[in-house]
């Protein structure tokens, strides 16, 4: 269901081109080379889309750690089993994830930050007063899609291996929906921002992830689909990754509880890229740059050929 939106998407006189002819036109995404290194489903920046890439993670970070007072984290990419099974992604959904082997040892390439963010209090009681927690962190992430195969295959929409700023926020349990509006605002803030188009909207009880208890998705316009496509979930989780991961906090009486984990992309590196590309292209095949970027990349505008332009 639809709750509210905000901006009106661009009206273009020419047909707008998709971010994949956009992007290999200027020469700053090579699918086909991604391809032949590893096989369908990657995607390769270079240049200056890489440089967006980059500006994109950083302004994200900024943004989350300045001014809404997250703290930032570099992680580790594999994860135990016990960390996979503390944020409910396993064991039902193992076969959406990689895995590698080294002697006995299982590790799992994380899906998303959520999953080492919001276990770094595993098996801890945090102190009542110390809440709500706040943590963001620029990750790889591994998706085997398992399923999907046919949908999105073009482009940056769903891949493999995607790069993603997340937001984690841990909170007494009856303070949850407000800390899921205030993630919301964070998310939206982002696109916000950019000058992006976007809606949002709260999904169905048969939609939501396993360990979800209410999930609100943030949808932005893409011009060449007509239509709005997804690219942030904030999710309140109640207390059920808490009670996998043994989260529990400390009242000023003593007494032991629960917390409440929440989780929301803030954002998606390459979807967001897909975005910026295909709202701010011009009819010559150059694309402008949203202004909170610039000091960020150092440069205005895309040629057709890819060459900044200061």
């Amino acid at each position: 269901m639809e709750i509210r939106r905000h901006g009106d998407p661009p009206a273009f006189a020419f047909e707008p081109k998709d971010h994949v002819d956009l992007g290999e036109a200027m020469g700053i995404l090579d699918f086909g080379r991604a391809a032949k290194l590893s096989g369908p489903r990657f995607s390769i920046a270079r240049g200056a889309g890489a440089a967006l890439e980059r500006a994109l993670a950083a302004f994200f970070l900024d943004l989350h750690t300045r001014r809404h007072g997250y703290t930032e984290y570099s992680l580790p990419n594999l994860v135990t089993r016990e960390t996979m099974t503390g944020t409910g992604q396993l064991p039902k959904f193992e076969e959406d994830l990689f895995k590698t082997s080294v002697g006995s040892r299982d590790l799992f390439l994380i899906p998303t930050a959520e999953v080492p963010l919001t276990n770094l209090h595993g098996g801890e009681v945090i102190d009542g007063t110390a809440l709500p927690l706040a943590f963001t962190a620029y990750t790889p992430c591994y998706r085997s899609e398992a399923g999907s195969y046919g949908k999105d295959t073009r482009g940056l929409l769903r891949l493999h291996q995607f790069t993603k700023v997340e937001m984690v926020r841990i909170c007494a349990a009856d303070q949850s929906q407000h800390e899921l509006e205030k993630m919301i605002s964070h998310a939206e803030a982002s696109l916000k921002e950019l000058g992006l188009a976007y809606r949002v909207i709260v999904l169905a009880a048969g939609d939501m992830s396993f360990a979800a208890q209410v999930t609100y998705d943030l949808e932005v316009w893409l011009p060449s689909q007509h239509r709005y496509r997804e690219i942030s979930s904030c999710s309140d989780c109640g207390t059920f990754q808490a009670r996998r991961a043994n989260i529990r906090t400390r009242g000023t009486d003593g007494t032991r509880s629960f917390v409440a984990t929440l989780n929301g992309s803030g954002l998606p590196i390459g979807r967001t890229m897909a975005a910026v590309l295909e709202n701010y292209q011009q009819q010559d095949g150059s694309v402008l740059m949203p202004d909170v970027l610039v000091p960020y990349l150092g440069f205005k505008a895309l040629g057709p050929d890819g060459t900044p332009q200061i």
